[in-house]
């Protein structure tokens, strides 16, 4: 049987590339078996472009992401990561040049993606801005969907926020959408997939006994929940507690800190201050 062959372009906006570090440490499927291997049988990715760990430079590799949207039309898949900057016709993000003119990463987002099979947003300043886009957003950051909408974009985004993202959630998405399609990927109500972010932390926290007892700690390195020390799991939908971070190894309350609420679309400025109480209303 003929291996079906996706090829990937992985682009680079405001961010700290942690996002990339997450999946490049993934353990199972490590990363040079997602890349090398077909890790759904009959299907491999190709990584046409990724800034942080490709070889070349140059008009070369430039080239290489007008060929992709023009020669593999509605067959390959667009990664983006960092925030889309677009202030000053998105020059604060510039990814190269291109006929002697700055390529921003607004346009590159907006060409690659009109003629992508899907947009996947890596963590959560693709997704919805995050920290590139907190007040007062002087570069004007925005994610993927809402640079989509504004340009007429109707190319399925899947947002897969976390900062960082957590490497399977990567790369289960690709798995998904490789072997059942786009139409198996789930998504809620701010384009994540049920599969990963379904669930409240609250509900599966190993200190939710803490809680409902009303035992509350009251400084960190106490014992008891996190609530008033600002923990966020209340209204944090992912699967932290049972998946953990680092081959399972610990997770953020598992480590004694309170959940930030990094997957969330009001991240950071709504989960701001970190260790103080914020209730539903302060987030409508």
């Amino acid at each position: 049987m003929a291996t079906k062959e996706y090829p990937v372009v992985w682009l680079q906006g405001a961010g700290c590339t942690g996002c990339s570090i997450s999946v490049l440490n993934a353990v199972s499927p490590r990363i040079q078996n997602l890349l090398l291997d077909e890790v759904v049988p009959g299907h491999h990715l190709n990584m046409l472009f990724n800034a942080t760990i490709m070889a070349g430079e140059g008009e070369a590799v430039i080239e290489v992401l007008k060929d992709t949207e023009t020669e593999r039309k509605g067959g390959y898949i667009l990664v983006v990561e960092g925030a889309i900057p677009t202030a000053a016709d998105g020059l604060y993000g510039s990814i190269g040049e291109r006929g002697g003119r700055h390529l921003t990463i607004e346009q590159s987002v907006a060409e690659l993606g009109a003629n992508a099979l899907v947009a996947i947003a890596i963590g959560t300043c693709a997704a919805y801005g995050g920290i590139p886009a907190g007040k007062p957003n002087p570069t004007q950051c925005k994610g993927v969907k809402e640079l989509f909408d504004e340009k007429g974009i109707d190319t399925l985004v899947v947002n897969l926020p976390g900062c960082p993202v957590h490497p399977d959630w990567f790369t289960g998405t690709v798995s998904v959408i490789m072997f059942s399609g786009l139409d198996a990927v789930k998504l809620d109500n701010v384009g994540r997939p049920e599969l990963f972010y379904g669930r409240l932390i609250h509900e599966n926290c190993p200190r939710r006994a803490d809680f409902d007892k009303g035992r509350f700690a009251e400084k960190l390195g106490d014992q008891g929940c996190l609530y008033k020390l600002g923990c966020k799991g209340h209204y944090t939908n992912a699967d932290c507690p049972i998946r953990q971070w680092n081959n399972g190894v610990s997770w953020c309350i598992k480590a004694g800190s309170p959940c930030l609420g990094c997957v969330e679309p009001e991240f950071p400025d709504g989960m701001s201050p970190i260790y103080e109480i914020v209730t539903f209303e302060d987030l409508k």
